[in-house]
């Protein structure tokens, strides 16, 4: 067998430029490199000129500086294939396509030396992987690319289909398309800046409509991967829609991607690596000299930042460990915490399981920034209730979460006029998201919190009070929804309606909290009626749907869970980590909630047990009615039947783990 060095010796029969496009691919697109298949290539430093001007979000790329790259190496053999098959092989260990003979090794099932020497160690991993995703994964992410939720419940379904039945049969897997669902609806995905507690939430920068990029070219014919440069037309949250350079006007081959997932790369990224810069084939005879058509287009236009993919990972690392101890609000009795364990990460939501809990079933899901959980000890330093743990003995491999992993409150003087017990006020009601309710100050406790009952439907006990801080954007003086022209849940049972502030106080002979003790902090939150999200239901607080922001009083959020009915809007806090932009949960591997009119496909939803809709708190308030399952809507105002909303897959089995993320440096919370 000839040796791979002295292939790479040849002379070579194709120069790459310093855009690393080909010269005189017209005249043999079905030739294949080397190089460009098996990712070996390399430049010399020398070779390529990159500037780096400005500042934020971009950087320019200037193309007339670079100067040319050293030449393509390849085996000097041009391939014909009159089947389409013969003559090409499959790398085993990474999927890459390409020409037989240029592969590594006698028996040519690699395309590298890497992807041989990885493949003794990773090739279980990696196949299995591949398996679930549906397609090969990338070289640089085999084995720690995380998979979807829906990906995952898919293969767990069908793993247990075929333990029960004996019986195979395949599950398909629809991923919502967040591109087509956005062009169908015309709308508009809230920008990342909104959301400060996501990934590059606060690195976003000036990345805007024109910014261009090199991407995989999806058109160009070639058995090999080849790049090609494309240009933002419109940004919604993470992704955007695409547009490869050359295609003007013609949007017939317009795409839409996540800017955050790999294979996206700044200009200049293929030159300084040695990739193939390929025009797409449908406009390949539009233009004569492609070298010069891109020094003109390029020449001072505004592409990402060098450091752009590196931030992506870093800032997509979650300080919060599995078997890290918090104390978190107890569902049962809204009124006081318990200890839970950290049993999932998944793009900062944490699935907490209690302390008490064996089988792992009694669960809560919330962010890692969230109200809702503490340290170890915060519920004694305040005064809050708390249910001791029936667990004698802490493991040696749980540990408690250090304090500075939590978000931190304002810190309030309480030392002059300050809330008092029975004070007034209005109030979100947890138990019923969408609406606002009169509400009583039951207890003051430390550090500025406040014990909130929601008038007219309390338990005898108090077991359904819930903790507010006095800073929280869930509470709101008496008078504020008449102001905002927001319907106030009156008292249930009061009858002297229309419900009036005044005659109310009067009659139950108490006094309404100071306006000033409130909030009243408004910032440039970015958000507008009409822009989609992606959104946790907090009535069932695992699932992050596909939702619309319909109306904005303040810093507050009215959101709308796209295909169901208005009674199950929630009002949220513009800064709340409940919150997401579009594309959030395809970067981050979490199961993303279609508006009920696209739900997924039926075989999936018939392997899987129907899940009436739940309330977030399961506590002892009977009065207050709630739906027990939402009735999905079209867009059109039509009520849809026979669609359930509920995770796919086996609800009574426990889906399979996510991987536990690194351990890095602990990130500062939102103040």
């Amino acid at each position: 067998m000839e040796n791979p060095r002295d292939l790479a010796e040849r002379p070579c029969r194709k120069r790459r430029d310093s855009f690393g496009m080909l010269d005189g691919f017209e005249e043999d697109r079905s030739s294949c490199s080397t190089e460009s298949s098996g990712g070996s290539g390399a430049s010399s430093p020398e070779d390529s000129d990159e500037e780096e001007l400005g500042g934020g979000g971009g950087s320019h790329y200037n193309p007339s500086s670079s100067s040319s790259l050293t030449l393509i190496k390849t085996n000097g053999q041009v391939y014909t294939y009159p089947d389409g098959k013969a003559g090409m092989a499959t790398c085993e260990m990474c999927g890459m396509v390409g020409v037989r003979d240029a592969f590594y090794s006698k028996t040519k099932r690699f395309c590298s030396v890497s992807c041989s020497r990885s493949y003794s160690s990773n090739s279980k991993k990696a196949s299995i992987l591949a398996r679930l995703q549906g397609k090969p994964p990338t070289k640089k992410a085999k084995v720690l690319q995380k998979q979807p939720l829906m990906t995952k419940l898919a293969a767990y379904a069908q793993h247990q289909a075929n333990q029960h039945g004996g019986v195979k049969k395949s599950i398909t897997v629809e991923v919502f398309d967040w591109g087509r669902y956005l062009e169908d609806v015309e709308a508009t995905g809230a920008p990342v800046d909104c959301f400060k507690h996501v990934p590059m939430g606060r690195s976003w920068g000036d990345i805007s409509e024109g910014v261009r990029v090199e991407v995989t070219n999806t058109d160009s014919g070639l058995p090999m991967k080849v790049y090609w440069i494309a240009g933002i037309i419109k940004l919604a949250g993470f992704k955007a829609l695409m547009r490869y350079e050359g295609f003007d006007g013609d949007s017939t081959r317009d795409f839409w991607l996540n800017l955050c997932v790999p294979d996206i790369h700044p200009v200049g990224w293929c030159a300084a690596g040695g990739k193939p810069l390929v025009p797409p084939q449908t406009i390949l005879h539009r233009i004569t000299n492609w070298k010069t058509f891109l020094i003109k287009r390029l020449t001072g236009s505004k592409t990402l930042p060098q450091d752009f993919p590196s931030k992506v990972q870093e800032s997509l690392q979650v300080p919060f460990m599995k078997q890290m101890r918090v104390e978190v609000v107890d569902k049962t009795h809204l009124c006081r915490t318990r200890v839970a364990l950290v049993e999932q990460v998944i793009g900062g939501r944490l699935r907490l399981v209690y302390e008490e809990c064996d089988d792992g079933s009694d669960d809560f899901w919330c962010h890692m920034y969230s109200p809702l959980i503490h340290s170890i000890g915060w519920s004694r330093s305040i005064g809050h209730r708390f249910k001791r743990s029936d667990v004698s003995k802490k493991l040696s491999v749980q540990l408690d979460a250090p304090g500075q992993l939590f978000a931190k409150v304002k810190e309030v003087d309480q030392s002059g006029s300050w809330f008092e017990d029975t004070m007034k006020l209005e109030a979100i009601d947890p138990l019923n998201l969408s609406a606002i309710c009169v509400a009583t100050v039951r207890k003051v406790l430390a550090d500025g919190y406040l014990m909130i009952g929601i008038d007219g439907s309390e338990a005898a006990d108090g077991s359904d009070w819930f903790c507010y801080h006095s800073m929280s954007p869930s509470i709101f003086p008496a008078g504020f929804c008449e102001i905002n022209n927001i319907e106030l849940t009156p008292p249930r049972g009061y009858s002297n309606l229309p419900f009036r502030w005044f005659e109310y106080l009067k009659e139950s002979k108490s006094l309404a909290a100071p306006v000033n003790l409130f909030n009243k902090e408004v910032p440039n939150h970015g958000f507008c009626p009409g822009m989609k999200l992606e959104a946790v239901d907090l009535m069932e607080p695992r699932l992050v749907c596909v939702a619309t922001v319909t109306r904005i009083v303040h810093r507050l959020l009215r959101i709308h869970f796209d295909g169901w009915e208005d009674e199950y809007d929630q009002w949220v806090d513009c800064e709340s980590s409940d919150l997401y932009p579009v594309g959030w949960c395809q970067l981050t591997g979490y199961q993303l909630q279609p508006p009920a009119v696209t739900a997924g496909s039926r075989e999936l939803q018939s392997a899987s047990k129907q899940r009436k809709k739940s309330q977030q708190y399961k506590g002892q308030k009977k009065k207050r009615k709630l739906p027990v399952a939402k009735r999905p809507v079209s867009i059109s105002g039509t009520i849809v039947t026979g669609i359930s909303r509920s995770i796919s897959g086996d609800e009574n089995e426990t889906p399979p783990n996510y991987p536990s993320p690194p351990t890095p440096a602990a990130p500062p919370p939102p103040s």
